[in-house]
């Protein structure tokens, strides 16, 4: 018998200052059986950090070759593709011959640098790509947020991410490894 996803239910009220962008959003967030504590809250942190109307989660770990946030326009080109964690080279390649902007959250302390070296070479040359690292010690305490019904509350600004649920509160700053080009 195949076990099924777990749904978690947030509400989660965003304040970017550098995109202009507050609002609430209602979100029911489903976890993969496989899937950590800690790699859900990121991929909720991702939402927050690129929160529009049209973002949506993907099918998450089961679905290959879909991105776990993506957001589409009306005709169903997909604008933006969000993966957290580390993907391989070779898919995110992949995904920017696809999206018209492509977004890793990475995380995982030191592994985060092996991914990199190993990587950089040929995703430097993706100019639709933006290569964020969350510290590890931010991924881990949002995973002690974690709860079947959440209330969070994420304040973005010059790269400072805040997360408070009311109880607890975790501050970080973002490191880029790569930013997308600005000229297309």
């Amino acid at each position: 018998m195949a076990l099924k996803s777990t749904i978690f239910k947030v509400e989660l009220s965003i304040a970017d200052v550098d995109r202009g962008y507050y609002r609430d959003h209602s979100l029911r967030v489903a976890r993969h059986p496989s899937e950590t504590d800690e790699r859900m809250m990121v991929r909720l942190l991702a939402f927050a950090l690129h929160a529009d109307d049209a973002l949506e989660f993907g099918r998450g770990l089961s679905a290959e070759g879909e991105p776990d946030l993506w957001q589409r326009d009306l005709t169903g080109a997909i604008e933006r593709w969000i993966d957290v964690g580390l993907p391989d080279e070779r898919d995110v390649r992949k995904a920017c011959g696809r999206a018209s902007s492509v977004d890793v959250l990475a995380y995982g302390g030191r592994a985060v640098d092996l991914w990199w070296q190993g990587a950089r070479a040929k995703l430097e040359r993706q100019d639709r790509l933006t290569v964020i690292e969350l510290p590890l010690d931010a991924s881990r305490a949002l995973a002690l947020l974690a709860g079947r019904s959440m209330r969070l509350q994420v304040t973005i600004q010059e790269g400072h991410v805040l997360v408070v649920d009311g109880t607890s509160s975790i501050s970080t700053e973002l490191r880029g490894l790569k930013a997308a080009s600005t000229a297309r």
